[in-house]
């Protein structure tokens, strides 16, 4: 098969209460993985401010912002100067009392390509984000770029082959998660391996099932919870790229800010899908049940 190489750039970085400086942060990644050759770069998830759903706190609603707004200008105007595509991650207003966890695809002229609202949305010591987050509904639809054809997911929904198989059937040509998951400090150490391990693992799987390239970009550092119920989290980076076959391309550091570039070979999938066609061999007329929450 004929190589169709691209260039992607993964920016994983801790974040603070000062948003001027995680912009700044996030908008630097960017131009590092620009200057690199990065054609298309993803951002992690809810990168302007601290993981602000450790607490349920209304006053936090107030970093919402509507889209177009603010970060989709200033991330238009960047995809644009750099001629680059950009997956970004916004705490989108929709209307007063509406709210979603939402990524947006930047188009390399500026435009909003595209945007993806977060569909599963957990409730769980910590991640208290159904207090946030109305569930998506926009699908599981994947954003037409002049990079391909993004599967754009955010965090919880890694864990769900279903929306990633959902994406692929749409023509995917990429997976895509911004990702904010980190370690409860109190937690063992073999407890926190296997949390992690998990996290990749299950991701890697969706590479293999369904024949694409997987970006997932975490963020890193310590945050605190506002409400001292817990010891915060330790957000465990781990960032990376996998290959249609689950291949480990790129993996980031697990306590560092890091900027990565990796050589993505498009092409690769066709082959793959021609020696593993799972999509052929898929048996719908026996999965009715999986629209069912259990088989009783």
């Amino acid at each position: 098969m004929s190589s169709q190489i691209l260039k992607v750039g993964l920016v994983q970085h801790a974040n603070s209460n000062d948003l001027e400086q995680n912009t700044a942060k996030t908008v630097q990644g960017i131009r590092d993985a620009a200057k690199q050759g990065a054609k298309l770069v993803v951002l992690q998830e809810l990168h302007r401010s601290l993981y602000f759903c450790q607490t349920e706190d209304t006053d936090l609603f107030d970093l919402a912002e509507t889209i177009p707004g603010p970060s989709t200008s200033l991330y238009g105007a960047l995809a644009k100067e750099l001629d680059i595509v950009i997956v970004t991650s916004l705490f989108e207003k929709r209307a007063t009392g509406l709210y979603h966890n939402t990524a947006v695809v930047l188009e390399r002229d500026g435009t909003i390509a595209g945007k993806y609202r977060k569909m599963h949305i957990p409730d769980d010591p910590g991640f208290y984000e159904k207090f946030y987050f109305t569930p998506g509904d926009l699908g599981f639809t994947p954003i037409q770029t002049s990079v391909g054809k993004l599967g754009v997911l955010v965090c919880w929904d890694q864990w769900f082959p279903e929306a990633a198989r959902l994406m692929a059937m749409a023509g995917a040509e990429l997976l895509i998660y911004p990702t904010a998951i980190g370690w409860d400090p109190r937690d063992t150490q073999d407890e926190q391996v296997r949390q992690r391990d998990a996290w990749i693992i299950s991701q890697r799987a969706h590479a293999v099932a369904n024949g694409v390239p997987v970006i997932s970009v975490n963020r890193v550092g310590q945050e605190q919870d506002p409400s001292s119920q817990s010891e915060g989290i330790q957000f465990w980076g781990n960032s990376f790229v996998a290959g249609p076959q689950g291949e480990m391309l790129v993996h980031a550091s697990e306590t560092q800010e890091q900027t990565l570039v990796v050589e993505i070979d498009q092409g690769r999938s066709e082959s793959v899908r021609r020696i593993w066609p799972y999509l052929r061999d898929r048996r719908i007329d026996q999965y009715q049940d999986l629209c069912k929450i259990y088989r009783d």
